[in-house]
């Protein structure tokens, strides 16, 4: 590498972009799901359009197998594979003739986001460590989470001047041009460091970390705060434009909600280095469980739904929190791993994604005329978070 810091800051950018596939395969599509509705003929049944952010994030169950193919055969050739996927299925979601097939389509797309997203990261920790690999993965985190400030907005304004299909075509578009640009990316794992671990091998390795008690303990807590934020983000459009009858401030409050996400996951990084991981991860939590309780108080005491300053304050805060204390479970679930970490690290994103948004899906369903559900769902995943974050009596 004849200029190191040039290809470092290359390799930064190239991979939030790559990250950022996820984000933007959601984010800039919600405010065009009216439009989708009436395309199809569904009337108000905006459960429909809910389902292409549940069906996204359910093609996340791929993570497993993702992780162990790119461990076995490089990072380039799964990414590459993922962003094909991403691009294939996300054409076809356009075009699809029915409601059903973008369903199935939406699915495919979130597998291939799902190998872009855990190769991005693979990449970058085999090429840094330590304190390094830590401020490089906080400016692509960065990066990444500017995408909820940025994307709504961008799919209002093209909304204004075509129609739906335009929205939906600017993630797979944005897609082709990292794949071009994947070309310029040296591969990170050498043969040499590949695992060639046999199918036969893998399955006793998946059978002790899905057993593991600690590592399922806090597993359970990101799943659970997930499945909140993913009923909110798969509901909000139907939130903002028919419970609160605002469809106007879609853009705005969603992207302000995303400017605190990304503040607060910055402010984490500060916290856990001069507190540790878990004596955050508890305060967070406690501090969620607050909200949460404000916002069911809210609801019971001054309506359903409670007025919409009230709310999108408690649940801003909510959906912040949330960003701050995955890092933190993330690592606490991954820290006995030892040399299973990677695959640890996979069923980890397994389990989050699929069932965090199935039980967000369980929620969505049941917001209809107002955002009680929410608020109760949001009260029960907390408390059961912090008496396992408290039942911890490790000691670091």
């Amino acid at each position: 590498m004849k200029n190191p810091k040039k290809v470092s800051k290359e390799i930064i950018v190239f991979t939030s972009c790559s990250m950022v596939l996820t984000a933007l395969g959601i984010d800039i599509m919600l405010p065009a799901f009216a439009e989708v509705r009436r395309h199809f003929a569904v009337g108000n049944d905006v459960a429909q359009t809910d389902r292409l952010v549940t069906f996204f994030f359910m093609g996340q169950i791929m993570q497993i197998v993702f992780g162990y193919l790119t461990d076995k055969m490089g990072r380039l050739p799964i990414l590459r594979f993922g962003i094909i996927l991403y691009i294939v299925s996300g054409f076809a979601t356009v075009y699809a003739p029915s409601l059903n097939w973008m369903f199935f389509f939406r699915f495919i797309s979130g597998m291939g986001a799902a190998a872009v997203f855990m190769t991005s990261i693979a990449s970058v920790r085999d090429r840094y460590a330590g304190d390094e690999m830590a401020r490089v993965m906080s400016l692509v985190l960065t990066l990444f989470l500017f995408t909820p400030v940025i994307a709504p907005s961008l799919g209002a304004v093209i909304l204004s001047y075509y129609s739906w299909k335009w929205v939906f075509l600017i993630p797979p578009i944005f897609a082709v041009l990292v794949f071009i640009w994947s070309f310029r990316m040296g591969e990170s794992l050498p043969v040499e460091a590949r695992n060639d671990i046999k199918i036969g091998e893998l399955l006793p390795k998946l059978k002790s970390i899905a057993t593991d008690a600690h590592f399922l303990r806090y597993v359970t807590i990101a799943t659970l705060i997930f499945s909140v934020l993913s009923s909110y983000v798969s509901s909000s459009e139907r939130i903002i434009g028919d419970i609160y009858q605002r469809p106007d401030l879609f853009p705005i409050i969603f992207g302000a909600i995303g400017l605190l996400m990304a503040i607060l996951s910055l402010t984490n990084s500060y916290f856990t280095k001069r507190y540790g991981a878990k004596k955050t991860l508890r305060i967070i939590l406690l501090l969620y469980l607050a909200a949460a309780s404000v916002l069911l108080g809210g609801v019971l005491l001054l309506g359903n739904p409670p007025p919409m300053v009230y709310f999108f304050v408690m649940i801003a805060l909510l959906m912040a929190f949330t960003t701050a204390g995955d890092p933190n479970s993330g690592a606490l679930a991954l820290k006995f791993m030892g040399e299973n970490a990677g695959l640890a690290a996979a069923v980890d994103g397994t389990i989050f994604f699929f069932i965090g948004s199935g039980i967000g899906a369980v929620i969505s369903s049941q917001l209809t005329n107002g955002v009680l559900p929410l608020a109760i769902g949001a009260v029960v995943a907390s408390l059961i978070s912090v008496i396992l974050v408290f039942g911890d009596t490790a000691k670091k």
